[in-house]
């Protein structure tokens, strides 16, 4: 199934029926609105109280009262969220998200009346301008300056109100997450449904260690001074562990970069609204980033936002697409939350090394490169995963669907995640303003206006994002499950050019 775009899509969620009203074209505005007038359609003195008071008491109730000014402003369809409102609510439901519905609704019909009313009142100062261009009485001209100057007093308190209104309404219906893929199970992550197992758990003939044992025997890691240094969740890496670390990188750079994916290092510092319009919450409840005092700027938790800033409020020609990324950077994560036995050592830190792979395409091909994103994650030094088809409860806002690929791991004696891959649709490119302009099928459009081209609209792209090497993860994992009973570890084949030849860590000896 390919994906359509965000808030036009058509999937059957929950029983829901899968056939949907046609797509409605969408720009960077708001649609225009067909909602029957509640405001009045005449204005004198007693219609002005109306419309004052009316809005007196909207602030009183708390609809109008003064609201943040967004960041950014992201292409949200809300004439298709109106009319699919069963579809949204069940969605919004089944990934557990906050987003108030009913409150959006509200919002966009106060909305619709207001633009409409506002340009009705237009209009009919338009008309007395035009009467004002003839020869009139002295008195007449008086009395349409009058009701001129009435209408601009009126039109202004309207657009003021209709200006707190569309911030109101954008920042609710932000909130609203993506639309999800139908074949994703339903409830949490323990509905999540094993996709592919590739190998089997090793069988050890003695005692196996788990990392921080063996790191400790082969002088890798140190944990205690880099606590003294940083704090708890921080680690100095040592020895051959470095070399392993840059073996890693440059490994998974390589093996991707065959693919045709652009190498890129990224800023690691960028702005809140850029997270934001990722999908992140950077001063959320909970937040997992790392947000710079006295700053709008945060610390990256992982290259795919960076890299989707790339693109950031332009138009790709047709011809660019797809555009690949292969993103290396260090990701930055306050693990809130995080405690127990599962998240000692390297399993969960604050600061990691990681290798993103980042995918922006044409709606069409979108679930293409999901196939191709998971395809690469087979092509890996292990042999002992699987990849699960994530349920609603587990989608982060922007994933249309999600996949994770997660690994033995001896010490904890169980899977744990080394990986992810992301379909975003346009959840992403309508909030990053990423849009490309298709080359028209027909070029020999007859007639065209003078002056206009033949120029096809602008659609929003794609993006996908997966975890090429998340650094800490996987040298749990290859310490683990490649170790031998002396406590050396062997040195995956694919890896030694990049360690100079380095077939096995052996255990230090001791000084003196």
């Amino acid at each position: 199934m390919i994906p359509r775009p965000w808030f036009l899509t058509s999937p059957s969620i929950a029983g829901l029926p899968s056939q949907l009203p046609p797509l409605q074209t969408v720009a960077l505005h708001f649609p225009p609105c067909r909602c029957k007038p509640s405001l009045p359609r005449a204005i004198s003195t007693s219609a002005y109280h109306e419309l004052t008071s009316a809005a007196s008491s909207h602030e009183e109730k708390g609809a109008l009262n003064p609201t943040p000014t967004p960041q950014w402003r992201a292409a949200i369809d809300f004439k298709w969220i109106r009319d699919n409102k069963h579809l949204v609510a069940v969605n919004i439901e089944n990934r557990n998200s906050a987003a108030n519905l009913e409150l959006v609704l509200d919002l966009y019909e106060q909305y619709c009346s207001l633009q409409q009313e506002v340009e009705r009142l237009r209009e009919e100062r338009n008309v007395i301008a035009s009467k004002m261009k003839g020869k009139l009485e002295p008195s007449v001209r008086q009395d349409l300056i009058e009701e001129g100057k009435s209408l601009k007093d009126v039109i202004s308190t309207l657009e003021q109100d209709l200006l707190i209104l569309t911030d109101k309404l954008q920042i609710e219906a932000q909130i609203i997450p993506n639309i999800t893929h139908p074949d994703a199970p339903i409830g949490g992550e323990e509905n999540s449904i094993v996709r592919k197992m590739v190998g089997k758990p090793r069988e050890f003939e003695f005692t196996a260690k788990d990392h921080l044992q063996l790191g400790k025997k082969l002088d890798l890691f140190d944990f205690d001074s880099a606590a003294e240094v940083s704090g708890a969740k921080f680690y100095y890496l040592k020895n051959e562990a470095v070399l392993l670390e840059m073996a890693l990188i440059n490994w998974a750079i390589s093996e991707v970069s065959k693919k045709r994916f652009i190498p890129l290092i990224t800023p690691e510092i960028v702005r809140s609204s850029v997270v934001e319009k990722c999908g992140f919450q950077p001063r959320g409840k909970n937040t997992q980033v790392y947000s710079i005092e006295d700053s709008d700027q945060c610390l990256i938790g992982t290259a795919e936002i960076p890299v989707g800033g790339i693109h950031m409020d332009s138009i790709l020609p047709d011809s660019a697409l797809p555009l690949k990324y292969v993103a290396y950077s260090h990701c930055f994560r306050t693990e809130a939350g995080a405690a127990g036995s599962a998240t000692r050592g390297l399993y969960r830190v604050h600061q990691f090394s990681k290798v993103e792979m980042f995918i922006l395409c044409r709606p069409e091909q979108s679930d293409f490169f999901m196939k191709n994103l998971l395809q690469l994650k087979k092509t890996s030094l292990l042999h002992l995963v699987f990849i699960s088809n994530m349920a609603t409860g587990d989608l982060g806002a922007p994933a249309y669907r999600k996949f994770d690929v997660e690994a033995w791991m001896p010490g904890l004696e169980r899977y744990g995640e080394i990986s992810s891959a992301s379909n975003c649709t346009d959840f992403q490119s309508r909030r990053l303003g990423i849009r490309y302009r298709p080359t028209p099928l027909d070029t020999s459009a007859s007639n065209p206006k003078k002056g206009k081209g033949r120029s096809s609209p602008t659609r929003f792209v794609h993006t996908l994002n997966a975890t090429a090497c998340a650094v800490p993860r996987l040298l749990i994992c290859l310490l683990e499950n490649f170790q031998e009973e002396d406590g050396s570890v062997v040195i995956p084949e694919p890896l030694r050019p990049y360690m100079g030849g380095l077939k096995v860590i052996t255990p230090k000896l001791k000084r003196p």
